[in-house]
């Protein structure tokens, strides 16, 4: 089992993307059929809530509850680690302190300079070669 934290801008990229076949829209799909655990906690979820809610993204309603419940159906709710590690943007530390709460988890971002030099954190495109994807 791959246990994932998915931060936010792979989920904005992977539903504003035209290419199915791209790395934040497998990741996605690994979700809702299974290959991917994600881990989540109630920080993480109203983050993705306020962020895919905003008008100018024009997701749906549907949209939103649809990959929320296969989040919420298929991953862990878990808690967070605290770490003594400066973040550029502070808000992006619930992130990785869940991602740190399980052990052997990812997690998955297109902002890798956000986070700390860690192996466990990584792209979407390295999570497919993680899963022998790509």
């Amino acid at each position: 089992m791959i246990y994932v934290v998915i931060d936010t801008n792979v989920l904005v990229s992977a539903l504003f993307t035209r290419k199915p076949d791209s790395a934040t829209t497998k990741v996605v799909e690994f979700i809702v059929t299974g290959k991917i655990t994600p881990l989540y906690n109630s920080e993480i979820m109203a983050e993705y809530q306020e962020v895919l809610s905003r008008e100018h993204f024009h997701i749906t309603e549907n949209e939103r509850n649809t990959l929320f419940n296969h989040i919420r159906k298929k991953g862990i709710a878990i808690e967070r680690v605290s770490v003594d590690t400066l973040f550029i943007d502070d808000s992006d530390r619930v992130f990785y302190e869940v991602a740190l709460s399980k052990e052997d988890s990812f997690l998955v971002t297109g902002n890798l300079k956000h986070f700390p030099i860690d192996p466990r954190v990584v792209t979407p495109a390295q999570m497919l070669q993680i899963l022998g994807e790509e």
